[in-house]
């Protein structure tokens, strides 16, 4: 049998080994994805997206996302548009506007350029069962490092719990490896949460627009700027993240709403680049951003023996 052949790619290095499901000779159990993701033994990665050809003719693919340490996310704005891009470059499809499905459901991407797409990820949700003793507004107050944090529920494919600072330089001066996993964790989020602070940026009413910006990665922004810190679950600190961008941005838009001047589309800056989330009133969700390949290979029968030998 050849050598199993994967793809390593990253959005604002949020980086993923993509792997085709009819080209795997074993299932992908936990420990496997581990050791795939492992920096020193493995590819190294941030996770692993899986596809498959789909069981419903109307998507192009099934797409199912995991986390280094095994578990199974549901969505991922970044790991979506690195699969959307590579299915379109290996000839899935050559439409430029289809359709995945993912654990959270159909999400509807758009090709907007060579390394670029936008998503419409869905209608994001203040209640869910991933905060399921929450208020309809999703508010709700935890306590960690010491001291107590304000927050809103958004559940956009996947638990988000965003949290607003008051200012940049607060932002910054968080320790996410000491505030995160006991937030992560929390008893008032069964299934654990994806976490992310934000702050509004000067000028938010200005248009954004950042020479470093990736080519082709479309849009012009919005009227609203916030920068964002991400501690995903099962990951730690993380350089970005698109639902995290997604839940901040929603959280940040409904705080607009209730001064009644909320955004509609959100330029969220995070460590590894710009994304642009545009919020509906009805809080459908488009995410705009660029990901891009960084290398094709094939494991070694070695590596390939290693897997089959881990449970």
């Amino acid at each position: 049998m050849a050598a199993i052949r994967f793809e390593k790619w990253q959005a604002l290095g949020n980086d993923y080994v993509i792997v085709e499901h009819g080209e795997l000779p074993f299932e992908l159990t936990p420990a496997r994805i581990r050791r795939l993701c492992a920096g020193h033994f493995g590819v190294g990665a941030d996770g692993v997206l899986l596809l498959s050809r789909p069981a419903n003719p109307a998507h192009v693919a099934d797409l199912r996302i995991f986390n280094p340490d095994g578990s199974e996310a549901e969505l991922s704005g970044n790991g979506a548009r690195e699969a959307i891009i590579y299915l379109r470059r290996r000839g899935w499809t050559d439409a430029d506007a289809f359709t995945i499905n993912t654990l959270a459901g159909e999400i509807h991407p758009t090709i907007t350029g060579p390394h670029a797409c936008s998503v419409e990820m869905g209608r994001a949700s203040l209640t869910s069962k991933d905060y399921p003793g929450g208020p309809p507004d999703g508010r709700g107050v935890l306590g960690a490092d010491g001291r107590e944090w304000s927050f809103r529920h958004v559940s956009i494919g996947n638990p988000q719990c965003a949290i607003r600072v008051g200012s940049q330089s607060e932002l910054e001066r968080l320790d996410l490896d000491a505030i995160g996993p006991s937030i992560e964790r929390s008893a008032l989020f069964p299934n654990r949460t994806n976490v992310s602070w934000y702050a509004e940026l000067a000028g938010a009413g200005e248009q954004p627009g950042r020479a470093d910006s990736a080519p082709g990665a479309g849009g012009t922004g919005g009227h609203a700027r916030v920068r964002a810190r991400i501690f995903e679950r099962g990951v730690g600190e993380t350089l970005a993240s698109g639902t995290g961008a997604s839940g901040a941005a929603v959280a940040y838009t409904l705080e607009g709403d209730e001064r009644a001047s909320g955004p509609a589309s959100v330029t969220v800056l995070l460590d590894g680049g710009e994304l642009q989330v545009r919020v509906g009133e009805d809080l459908s969700v488009n995410l705009t951003g660029w990901a891009r390949p960084v290398f094709a290979g094939r494991l070694s029968e070695d590596f390939e023996k290693e897997l089959h030998e881990t449970e």
